[in-house]
């Protein structure tokens, strides 16, 4: 548990480090220019803001469909750009090894259509991939709606069987990856307790 609580205040420091407040906004970087954010990053060791999005036949899902489960929640731009594609493809490879009490979610801003394609051409079947297309309600409640753009900033979150927020990455330049070793150990540390 000492492992998470430092690894989690480390995540937060790296993500500050390179993300710049401005006011109450949150600065990322696109292409190596600046871009807000628009809403607050929710902290850790907090109850995870619930959310609503929608699958691919535009049924709504919210994060307490998954109650009682730990919750890998990927955050991608769109899925027709290479990291992006690189990112959900890396979780659906990675979920194997995890049970049944451990869900993994993509959500972006592209459409349930698009969604749909890009799972069925990148045989994408063990992770959930949703779209905040219809409300941004997830974009809004994570801080992570890049404004003016109408997309996502890439992150992750973790969010234990109790519904707390116990791990995020911000990465500071959108077309970088995350740190998949980071969060794949923090989620085996999470999911085990």
């Amino acid at each position: 548990m000492k492992f998470i609580s430092t690894f989690a205040v480390i995540t937060l420091f790296s993500a500050a480090a390179f993300s710049v407040i401005a006011g109450e906004k949150t600065m990322i970087t696109m292409g190596g220019t600046p871009v807000a954010l628009e809403g607050q990053i929710p902290a850790l060791g907090e109850p995870a803001p619930l959310f609503k999005v929608v699958d691919e036949k535009f049924t709504p899902i919210s994060l307490s469909d998954f109650k009682g489960k730990t919750v890998l929640i990927s955050a991608v731009p769109s899925l027709d750009t290479g990291v992006c594609a690189l990112q959900t493809k890396r979780f659906n490879k990675e979920f194997s090894q995890f049970g049944h009490d451990v869900v993994m979610l993509t959500i972006s801003e592209d459409l349930p259509f698009a969604q749909k394609r890009f799972c069925q051409t990148e045989s994408v079947d063990k992770i959930k991939v949703l779209s905040d297309s219809v409300w941004r309600d997830f974009g809004q409640k994570y801080g992570l709606l890049i404004q003016d753009r109408g997309l996502l900033a890439r992150s992750i979150f973790i969010i234990d069987a109790q519904g707390i927020l116990k791990y995020h990455e911000l990465v500071s330049e959108v077309s970088e990856h995350p740190d998949y070793t980071a969060a794949l150990n923090a989620l085996t540390e999470i999911a085990a307790n």
